[in-house]
């Protein structure tokens, strides 16, 4: 997951291609680009995600090996049909190395930017996943949805990658696991409003959704977490601490904001998360929410993690929080794809 700790957009954007450009020459899989909008410049930090697809397609254009997804791409605020479009170009720009993350997004600052309406957000991203479904697997398709309406529409390019590029469905509250697992969606789950040990349990949920309606296999899953390595556990601890607990700190504040709002899972639920991490300290964070540590000590975690979970994947922040000067994240990343990434392999 590339982030950035940057004074100015342009610095923004510079930090963002020399942790690309590292990615891919020290081995890793790939990259992912998180969408996101309206968000001020505050502690050195601007935000420059909003464009998700271009992004995506200019890291595309200037990497050999690396896989490049959306981590993730709010599909609600967007059309289906240029989605497909747009998609389906930037596969072959890069060879068919991209990913597609979705997810509607736990907050509703960016619908209540472009005008759109919240409540609606988890029934337009389940008629939108198959809306592209169609368009990539079918010459020609129609549709006649709550939302979405096309007739004998023939949309080109299709994809490179058959039948389309791999689709992942973000998930995080108690609702969206099932749903997933129902759908048959390859999930992307993440260590923000959960710990690690909740994690575990509502994967456990979402597969035995998908047994019960029959899928085979049993889904593949992909864990986001932050993740900092350093040759020192005393340092690896040190450089990430106030970026770590400014990321759940600021997670609680805009829990706390959206509270009441329509369309966000339970209000109690979501008061009590934020109220949880407002309190969170260091040693929680570092015991079942972040790894940071040595290689040694960061490859032992990520091994029992992927086994206990049975995990496909693992995304790292290692700017959690948007703190970490940038030289201390490229010592972090190449650490990790040196000495991490191939004893999990």
């Amino acid at each position: 997951m590339i982030t950035s700790r940057a004074k100015t957009e342009q610095d923004a954007f510079n930090d963002v291609f020399a942790q690309v450009d590292l990615a891919d020459a020290v081995g890793l899989d790939g990259v992912w680009i998180a969408e996101r909008h309206f968000s001020s410049s505050e502690a050195g930090q601007p935000s420059i995600a909003s464009s998700p697809i271009v992004l995506s397609t200019a890291i595309a254009a200037r990497t050999q090996r690396l896989r490049v997804g959306t981590g993730v791409y709010v599909l609600p605020l967007n059309h289906p049909v240029r989605i497909a479009e747009e998609v389906a170009t930037l596969d072959y720009v890069s060879q068919g190395r991209f990913d597609l993350g979705v997810g509607r997004s736990g907050f509703t600052t960016a619908y209540e930017g472009y005008g759109y309406d919240y409540g609606e957000s988890r029934e337009r991203l389940q008629e939108c996943l198959d809306v592209l479904v169609k368009v990539w697997t079918q010459e020609r398709f129609s549709h006649q949805g709550k939302y979405y309406q096309f007739e004998d529409v023939c949309v080109t390019p299709k994809p490179l990658q058959q039948p389309h590029p791999p689709i992942y469905m973000a998930a995080t509250t108690s609702e969206s696991f099932p749903i997933a697992g129902r759908k048959r969606r390859n999930l992307v789950v993440g260590v923000r409003r959960t710990s690690v040990g909740q994690v575990k349990d509502s994967v456990r949920v979402y597969r035995e959704t998908w047994r019960e309606a029959g899928h085979p296999g049993h889904g593949d899953v992909t864990l986001r977490l932050p993740v900092y390595v350093a040759e020192t556990q005393a340092e690896a601890h040190l450089v990430p601490e106030a970026s770590a607990l400014k990321y759940y700190r600021r997670l609680s504040e805009s829990l706390t904001r959206s509270v009441g709002r329509a369309g966000t899972a339970a209000d109690e639920d979501r008061a009590r998360l934020a109220r949880e991490l407002a309190n969170i300290t260091y040693d929680d964070l570092l015991r079942d929410w972040v790894i940071f540590g040595t290689p040694e000590e960061v490859t032992e975690r990520l091994q029992q993690l992927i086994e206990e979970i049975d995990l496909s994947g693992v995304i790292l922040e290692m700017n959690a929080g948007g703190l970490v000067p940038i030289e201390h994240i490229l010592a972090s990343l190449k650490l990790f794809g040196e000495r991490v990434a191939p004893q999990l392999r």
